[in-house]
């Protein structure tokens, strides 16, 4: 992950990242959550499902190059299928895809388990008061 991001944004840049991972994610769940209504196991509802996960993975930051990825790539899928909202696809889509090349942000899972550490080292003890 370090490798794909050199830093993890913060301050207010890293605030627009969060608030584009929500709009984001939250487009996919209410794709997903409206197609759920078959409880049969079908592929709409294996895609639905998929919206779900994929949204949940981009609203909390986690593995966000796959799954922006993943869902970029889904979003052009749909904007194909579903005549009627194309342009919602096709947006959901750029804006995916930009988040996959910017990263997910100081406030994300992502930060949290790759991030970049820093750690202090002593070459000696500190000199005792005088």
């Amino acid at each position: 992950m370090r490798r794909l991001y050199s830093t993890f944004v913060h301050g207010l840049p890293g605030v627009g990242l969060v608030l584009i991972r929500l709009a984001v994610g939250i487009t996919a769940c209410a794709s997903g959550f409206e197609s759920l209504g078959t409880s049969v196991l079908t592929p709409s509802l294996l895609i639905a499902l998929f919206h779900l996960a994929l949204g949940v993975l981009i609203i909390i930051g986690l593995w966000t190059p796959v799954a922006g990825a993943l869902l970029t790539l889904t979003a052009v899928a749909d904007a194909y299928m579903y005549p009627a909202m194309r342009w919602v696809w096709a947006l959901t889509g750029a804006v995916t895809a930009a988040l996959t090349f910017l990263g997910p942000g100081r406030w994300s899972v992502d930060c949290r388990l790759y991030g970049w550490r820093s750690v202090k080292i002593f070459s000696r003890p500190p000199d005792p008061p005088t």
